[in-house]
Parts: C-alpha cells; sequence; structure tokens
C-alpha cells in the first residue's frame, strides 16, 4: 500500500533563508554535521569543467553492430588531457565493451541514447578481482572507473548490459559484468539515466568517498545476482529518488573490505525485487555506522523488506530507517548478527564476531506480509543490542496452530544470512525475538489476517525488553 510522501514545513522564514551564512548555520544545526556535510558534498561532486567532446566525432559509430570501445575510450582518454569536460553520446545504440572513465570526466546520454554491452566476453576487463558472499569471482564491468576524482554518468539516456546473451555465448559463465564500477573514486554524480540489463549487479562503488545518485531508474532482471545498488566500504553517499526493480537485492550495503559503510543517506525511493529491499550486509567485513534510510516504497519483496545482517565481524551501529511502506513482504523487518565470519580478498584475515546495536526503525506500515512481522536474531553469547521499533503496523498471515508454536529454530551460528534460514514455520504469528537485550517496542501493532493459534511474540535469551508497546490484535 502506498503513502503519500511527506510534506515538506517551511520551517524557515524567506528573510532569513535568503542570507547565504545563515542558510548555512541552519542546515548545519538542524540536520546534524554529518548530514550537512554529504549534502554539501553532493553539491560539489556536480561542478564539473567545460569541454565537451561528442563521442561520434571520436569515431564511435552508434549503430548497435560495430563495437565502439576504442572510440569511446579515445573520446574519455582526451577529455581527460585536456582537463576534463563531458563525453556526450547524440541519439544511437553504441556496442562497447569495458570502457574507463578518467579523471574529471562525465558521460552524458541524451534521451535517445543507448550504450550496449558487448555480448563477447573477451570484450571486458576486470580490474578488481574478488569474490562475493556466495564465493562466486567477481569484478569485470562495462563502465568502470578507479581511483578517479570527479566523475560522473548523466541525461536521460539507458545503458543495456545485455547480460542474457553475454550469459549464452558462454559455455560456464564466468565473465560476468557489473553495469557500473565505481573503484576508489572521489566526487561521484549519477542522474537521471537508465540503467539495466546488468550481467550482475547494475552499479557498485567501492571504496568511494562523496557520491550522489539521483533520479536513477534501474530495471535488472534475468539474471541472478542482479541487484540494483550496491554500496560496499564507502563514505558519505546519498541516494535519492530512485526507481529499482531487481532481481537480486534493491539498495544494499556492504562491506568486503575491513573499510567501513559510513555517512550514508537513502531517502525517496522505489523498490521492487525478488531478494531483499534495503539491505546492510551479507557481506560485512568492516562496520557499518551512520546510516539514515527514509521515505521509501517497498513492493512485491521476495524476502526481507529491511535487512540488517552483521556475520563477518561488522560492528554495525547508529542505523536509523524511516517512513517505509511495503506491500507484499515476507518479513518486514529482518535482523541478524552471526558468526559466518568470511574474508573476500587475498590476504584478508577474518574478524571475531561483530555487534548490533543502536539500531531505529520508526513509521513502517507492510501488507501483504508472508511469513512473519519481525524476525530477530543474535547468536549465543553475542546478543543484538539496544533497538528501537516504534510506530510499526504490520498486517500480518495468521493461520499457524498451537503445534507450530512448539517448534525450536536451529542456531545456525555460521550461515549465511536469510529470512528463511531458519525454516518456513515460525513459533510466533508477530515478533520473533532471540538472544537480544535492550530492546524497547514503542506503538508497535499487528493485525491478523487469519485465527492463529501461536502466540503472538516469543522471547528466548533476552533482558531489558518492553514488550508492552507491543500491541497485537488477534
Amino acid at each position: 500500500m502506498s503513502a503519500p510522501r511527506l510534506r515538506q514545513t517551511n520551517w524557515v522564514s524567506q528573510e532569513f533563508n535568503s542570507h547565504p551564512m545563515n542558510r548555512i548555520a541552519l542546515l548545519a544545526g538542524t540536520l546534524g554535521l554529518a548530514t550537512f556535510l554529504l549534502l554539501s558534498a553532493s553539491s560539489a561532486v556536480q561542478a564539473k569543467p567545460g569541454l565537451a567532446i561528442d563521442a561520434t566525432q571520436a569515431g564511435a559509430v552508434g549503430d548497435g553492430v560495430t563495437l565502439d570501445t576504442l572510440a569511446i575510450q579515445k573520446a574519455i582518454d582526451s577529455c581527460n588531457a585536456q582537463g576534463g569536460g563531458t563525453v556526450s553520446f547524440p541519439a544511437g545504440r553504441y556496442l562497447t565493451g569495458t570502457i574507463q572513465l578518467k579523471d574529471n570526466v562525465t558521460l552524458h546520454l541524451d534521451d535517445q541514447a543507448v550504450i550496449f554491452g558487448s555480448t563477447n566476453p573477451a570484450d571486458y576487463r576486470n580490474l578488481d578481482p574478488f569474490k562475493a558472499g556466495d564465493g562466486i569471482p567477481q569484478g569485470y564491468a562495462l563502465i568502470v572507473a578507479d581511483g578517479a576524482s570527479n566523475v560522473g554518468i548523466e541525461g536521460a539516456g539507458s545503458i543495456d548490459g545485455q547480460g542474457v546473451a553475454l550469459k549464452a555465448a558462454q559455455k560456464k559463465y564466468i565473465v560476468r559484468p557489473f553495469l557500473v564500477r565505481w573503484l576508489r573514486c572521489t566526487g561521484i554524480t549519477v542522474k537521471d539515466a537508465h540503467l539495466g540489463g546488468s550481467g550482475a549487479w547494475a552499479m557498485n562503488f567501492f571504496q568511494c568517498k562523496n557520491a550522489a545518485v539521483t533520479h536513477v531508474t534501474i530495471h535488472n532482471r534475468g539474471l541472478v545476482n542482479n541487484d540494483g545498488i550496491d554500496i560496499d566500504s564507502c563514505q558519505t553517499v546519498r541516494i535519492s529518488d530512485c526507481n529499482i526493480d531487481s532481481g537480486d537485492d534493491a539498495i544494499c550495503l556492504k562491506t568486503t573490505s575491513a573499510i567501513p559503510c559510513g555517512d550514508i543517506i537513502a531517502t525517496g525511493c522505489t523498490l521492487t525485487t525478488i531478494c531483499n529491499g534495503i539491505k546492510l550486509g551479507t557481506e560485512s567485513l568492516g562496520d557499518f555506522t551512520n546510516i539514515q534510510v527514509s521515505q521509501c516504497q517497498l513492493h512485491n519483496i521476495g524476502m526481507a523488506g529491511i535487512a540488517l545482517y552483521s556475520v563477518d565481524g561488522a560492528n554495525m551501529h547508529n542505523v536509523t530507517i524511516s517512513d517505509i511502506t511495503m506491500d507484499g513482504v515476507s518479513v518486514p523487518i529482518c535482523m541478524r548478527l552471526g558468526a559466518r565470519l568470511k574474508t573476500f580478498r587475498d590476504g584478508d584475515q577474518a574478524k571475531p564476531v561483530g555487534t548490533l546495536r543502536d539500531i531505529t526503525i520508526q513509521n513502517v506500515r507492510a501488507t501483504g506480509i508472508r511469513q512473519i512481522g519481525i524476525l530477530i536474531n543474535g547468536i549465543p553469547g553475542h546478543p543484538v543490542e539496544a533497538l528501537t521499533l516504534e510506530n510499526i503496523d504490520l498486517q500480518v498471515p495468521g493461520g499457524g496452530t498451537a503445534d507450530e508454536a512448539q517448534v525450536q529454530l536451529p542456531e545456525k551460528e555460521a550461515a549465511y544470512p536469510e529470512y528463511s534460514m531458519f525454516g518456513k514455520v515460525m513459533p510466533a504469528y508477530g515478533i520473533y525475538l532471540r538472544h537480544a537485550q535492550g530492546v524497547s517496542f514503542k506503538n508497535v501493532q499487528t493485525h491478523v489476517s487469519k485465527p492463529d493459534g501461536r502466540p503472538a511474540m516469543v522471547q528466548l535469551d533476552t533482558q531489558n525488553v518492553t514488550p508492552a508497546g507491543y500491541n497485537p490484535t488477534p
């Protein structure tokens, strides 16, 4: 069920707001320093030099048949060598393998321009190989930047990876390119473009700083591992007003390196996926801190709407998720602190069990739930801590039996985390809480669609829980 976007309050007078220094002071005080710096950085990365190079003038044909990789790379290199600017793509169909962005270069796609990924695996390069959480080698990309500053993609055109055809061209699906990959970059702007058809994730940020993704549409279905946006070991990133329909996690923060994810904002997005809508983890070697997700609408979510998974040693804390609506979701809120303790690159050292604490989730409404409302699990000796769940309204399916209330869920301390890891039958219809302490429920409600013989809530190995704020309606 969709909810109207919140109306902005006119919280400052026109006279006061007209003075730049007053605006700066008010923004810094009202939003908090971290958010203010993020917004400032997001504005700063949009500035770019004025040079403009037409890709067709550098030799790109744009007929959908000729391989334009060398011509496009020539235009990028020339733009970079002259101090930077824009490489523009007029209407056309540009077939290419891996192209690499350089400092101060932005790709601009006209609304009738499409960049197509080659269906020949030999046309792709892997600048930073690694293994994903499932152990599959990753890292190839159609568009990639490594160590670049002030780079971006803009315009109403499209990027289509042709991933299904690329897979069909391989006996064993080894070359699985991301659509767009940013490696160790600073100052990234992506806005207005349409992305899809990737061989793997649509857009990946790794160890980047100061990035802004705005009004981007992603339709990435057809293959496994078709994530929307993945933010890995990055600082100061803002995702706003994006529409993502993905074949794997829609917005996913992860840390495949020891460098943390911090000061990340995602707001105003519409998400649809067969997997998780908003996910922190599974890959969780580095910490997660100062994460804000707000005003998002989730539709037809195959797994968890909100998934917080620290299983590789990460300290996940200071996370606020608010003003979220969901319709059609297996589990609206799922948290897991586990002990998988995996590494992802040669030479990395495994870490001890991390922490999952100081989490606030508020103003959430979910209908069309398929399993249970809230599922929270730590492991023995390592509880999930300091949680606030406030103003949450969940329409759960019900229909369970008294016999199902006796089910004991396995621990699975080292397993890959997912909402389904404990089985299809839950001993409660509303909330299952195990190995947790300091959990505050404030105006949390569940409404049962069918009569249920199970209790509304099950607690195991918990301390300092305030269940009075949970109001189940039979």
